[in-house]
């Protein structure tokens, strides 16, 4: 199973939801590997970090922000149970790569028309690589709601009816992901009953589910 968490908008939260992801499935005792795919290398800083606060390391994450990762990323695989992959913000040629190598494809966004609009140009690639890779599923992931918002409401509507469609599980805007980051720490990490655990644990069943 390869998810690959991936939008060309920027701040939309992919880090976040990728490494959150790989580490609930850690710790259902699944074998994980994050690919960091971002030049920026966020999810490696993460990992650096965690390790420097002597935290236990629960999934492996490499650098691969490659053009080649649809041809490295099943290689990887075939030694994990889930393959999770954070992907790029506005490289073209490494986001078709990303596209390529994945059986999920999980597009984050927040609830706002500009985010709706800037996943357009993603769309128009998932197009692309389905012409090449047609099993290719995907979805849309709220992100960063704020609780109760009308905005919030009339996104997950809109989305309601488009191909791809959006994910029942909603992630909130809660400052426990940045005090977790900062440390090299994911949510459950700070507190496993919080508000922001529970919505993670709840996206990553319904994830698993449907790479299942």
């Amino acid at each position: 199973m390869i998810v690959a968490l991936l939008n060309q908008k920027g701040g939309v939260g992919k880090t976040t939801l990728a490494l959150h992801l790989a580490g609930a499935w850690a710790r259902q005792g699944k074998r994980v590997t994050l690919i960091d795919a971002d030049p920026q290398g966020s999810a490696l800083d993460w990992s650096q970090q965690r390790a420097r606060e002597n935290l236990p390391r629960l999934f492996t994450v490499v650098g691969l922000a490659r053009d080649t990762l649809h041809r490295e990323a099943p290689e990887l695989a075939r030694d994990a149970d889930a393959v999770v992959i954070d992907g790029p913000p506005r490289v073209a040629g490494l986001m078709r790569s990303a596209l390529l190598a994945a059986d999920l494809v999980l597009i984050p966004a927040q609830p706002s028309p500009f985010d709706g609009w800037a996943s357009a140009e993603m769309l128009k690639l998932l197009e692309e690589a389905r012409i090449f890779r047609p099993q290719i599923v995907a979805r849309f992931v709220l992100n960063r709601c704020a609780a109760r918002t009308i905005i919030a409401r009339e996104t997950a509507d809109g989305l309601a009816d488009h191909d791809p469609p959006v994910l029942a599980s909603r992630i909130g805007q809660r400052v426990a992901f940045a005090d977790a980051a900062r440390t090299g720490r994911l949510v459950c990490d700070l507190d496993g009953n919080s508000p922001a655990a529970r919505e993670i644990s709840a996206l990553a069943a319904e994830v698993g589910r449907l790479a299942g």
